[in-house]
């Protein structure tokens, strides 16, 4: 009796770790046809990379195709409306981002879809501060310089908006520094990137990786980090905070979503299956090197990142009356 006691015992641990979520294997759980990856974003920006990233290799451990579907639109709404609507058997995700999910639904007077109730998190990959990366011939080395260039020629600086988080954080630099800056929206971080390197717009505000390349070749310069704190990457480049906007915090993450009513045994799947690709060493170096921090973690978790930004965003839209019509 007492071996018998001791070999449940024993084995008590392994029969936890094998609940009925981890059991079923990603390819057991997911509807035998084509998986496709939603990206609100056009090519090459973070949410696009995200899903280069990872679809490969979901596709060894689904054993069939997973494709990459760009669907741009200012501020990611487009993807938005086709995700929501999607079947929820595991075949559609899409990539969303604090914009997308944590600010659309205030900035926004009417969408057709909640950006917080019509999707279940799936997990919460990587994310970061922007940086202001401004062309390398704006007169200008911090934010302080550009408030007082805004002060002495209100509207006479574009902004290149590259989704719903860029377009918040102009705003309230336009809010706390009391200035008119034009914000020019694009479909992406990449068309916003160019914009400012012809010329065509005078800064954007972007994670680091979107514009490292452009920054190593001169063709941009970072003038601060919206961040609270420095970006390991970039030490020597100040926060927003330290260099004119005492206070000033904005930071961005970017992960995978479902539709609502997607199966808890499929999320979770997903989330394992995900965390464990992001973790490899060439992908993690991959993310790492654009200037991302690996967040990772279970569904729950990330659900309440996007709860507690979506509160954190609602307040700063309506305090500075940012709400608009699509």
């Amino acid at each position: 009796m007492k071996l018998h006691m001791c070999r449940i015992a024993a084995i008590m641990p392994l029969l936890a770790l094998a609940s009925p979520a981890t059991a079923q294997s990603l390819s057991s759980l997911v509807p035998p046809k084509q998986v496709v990856i939603i990206v609100p974003n056009a090519a090459a920006g973070p949410s696009d990379l995200l899903a280069r990233w990872i679809s490969p290799k979901l596709g060894e451990s689904l054993k069939q195709n997973v494709i990459v579907d760009n669907k741009p639109s200012a501020n990611g709404v487009t993807a938005g409306e086709f995700v929501a609507r999607a079947p929820a058997d595991g075949s559609v995700l899409g990539v969303g981002n604090t914009g997308t999910h944590a600010i659309n639904g205030t900035l926004y007077r009417k969408l057709s879809y909640d950006p917080v109730r019509d999707f279940v998190p799936v997990v919460n990959v990587f994310g970061a501060g922007l940086v202001l990366a401004a062309n390398p011939k704006l007169d200008a080395k911090s934010i302080r310089d550009i408030i007082a260039m805004a002060k002495a020629k209100p509207g006479s600086i574009n902004v290149a908006i590259a989704g719903a988080t860029g377009e918040i954080a102009t705003n309230a630099i336009k809010a706390m520094a009391g200035v008119d800056l034009n914000n020019v929206p694009y479909k992406g971080g990449a068309p916003a990137v160019i914009a400012v390197i012809s010329g065509e717009s005078h800064f954007v505000l972007t994670p680091y990786g979107g514009v490292a390349a452009q920054v190593d070749a001169g063709k941009m310069k970072i003038l601060g980090t919206t961040a609270a704190k420095r970006d390991p990457m970039i030490p020597n480049v100040p926060t927003l905070a330290e260099s004119g906007l005492p206070g000033f915090e904005i930071s961005m993450w970017y992960g995978v979503f479902a539709p609502a009513k997607t199966p808890a045994a499929v999320v979770n799947a997903y989330n394992r299956e995900i965390t464990q690709i992001v973790n490899q060493p060439e992908i993690r170096n991959q993310i790492t090197a654009q200037g991302f921090e690996i967040m990772t973690g279970p569904p729950e978790q990330f659900a309440e990142t996007v709860r507690r930004d979506a509160e954190k965003f609602k307040k700063i839209i309506l305090d500075f009356k940012m709400q608009q019509d699509l």
